[in-house]
């Protein structure tokens, strides 16, 4: 019996194994394996930040109230319009990269740069207001206090239903200037209290001095009428109970730790996985930035192909994809 392997017509070459899996390339073969890894990566966050939710459900921050900044509105409630103004950038970029691809089949170098750069902008754009969001996040908007327990406790206005801030309450008492040593991790801190952390007492001062006050707790309930979720709001004699006998502390904005819109775990997956999206947003970027600097120099119509821009560009609509899973994990659900 003749056992000879019948000439594939392909050896020597980097993909000689006589047909291509899904008539793809060996580069966009290995893209397509590594947005596979990526994304069961961030099932894995995402399926924790579920769990996470389902297991506080009753004390989760409540998404229109956390994301409702706008740039140049301060002070108007828009829940999420910026959000879903990234959103619309984001995909608008999902555009360009098609249409840069599109025009690479076609080699046509103008075009292709053209849409690049549309696309690199366009994620300039969607980090650069990613960061906005997060310092306004990190600095919080009205502040809060917290319990013994890790519980967050928030003001309102009983006449308006408003939200009230720190800032607004506390009655400052004296604030000596100390200097400390290198050792204590604090180089100086000043008595001035603008943009600094009030006291709990003079929370609590401020607080008794203002009848018309109310706590709302964390604890998530549904209306009766509306049937929509809100939190739960203490009367004016459970409210001094609350701040007078179980405060412990002042919570401005989030981090780590401490979170003044309510459970910090909620800050906790915040920070990561939209920071780990934000770094994949910027890894495509500066990936886009290269091959559009190739394009330029005329890289890819010497090799007589753009399938460069085709790998990138699968990579760039992934991260897009992400993006949509994070929007309705953290902004509508």
């Amino acid at each position: 019996m003749d056992n000879t392997v019948a000439p594939t017509g392909t050896e020597g070459q980097t993909w000689g194994g006589g047909s291509r899996p899904l008539n793809a390339s060996y580069g966009k073969l290995m893209m397509w394996f590594f947005i596979l890894s990526d994304a069961l990566t961030f099932t894995g966050f995402l399926a924790a930040y579920g769990f996470s939710r389902f297991k506080f459900i009753e004390e989760w921050p409540l998404a229109d109230e956390v994301f409702n900044h706008f740039p140049f509105l301060h002070g108007t409630d828009a829940p999420m319009f910026y959000v879903a103004l990234m959103t619309f950038i984001l995909i608008g970029s999902s555009v360009t990269m098609v249409l840069a691809v599109d025009a690479g089949h076609h080699m046509d170098k103008k075009k292709v740069s053209f849409y690049l750069l549309l696309t690199v902008i366009g994620g300039f754009i969607f980090v650069g207001s990613q960061a906005w969001e997060w310092k306004n996040f990190i600095a919080g908007e009205y502040g809060a206090v917290k319990t013994k327990g890790g519980k967050i406790l928030q003001f309102l206005d009983a006449e308006s239903g408003e939200r009230v801030a720190l800032k607004d309450i506390a009655i400052l008492g004296d604030r000596p200037a100390d200097a400390m040593d290198n050792s204590e991790g604090i180089w100086y801190q000043s008595d001035d209290p603008v943009g600094g952390t009030y006291t709990i007492e003079e929370v609590r001062k401020g607080f008794a001095a203002q009848p018309n006050l109310l706590i709302r707790t964390q604890q998530i309930i549904v209306n009766a009428e509306t049937g929509a979720s809100e939190k739960l709001i203490l009367s004016r004699e459970e409210s001094l109970f609350k701040i007078n006998n179980q405060a412990v502390g002042v919570v401005e904005g989030a981090n780590l730790s401490e979170n003044e819109y309510g459970a910090p775990l909620f800050a906790d997956f915040f920070f990561f996985i939209t920071g780990f999206h934000g770094f994949h947003v910027f890894s495509g970027v500066m990936f886009n930035l290269i091959i559009f600097f190739n394009v330029l120099l005329g890289t890819y119509e010497r090799r007589g192909s753009y399938e460069m821009v085709e790998k990138v560009g699968l990579y760039w609509h992934f991260v897009d994809l992400v993006w949509v899973f994070v929007f309705t994990f953290f902004y509508l659900v």
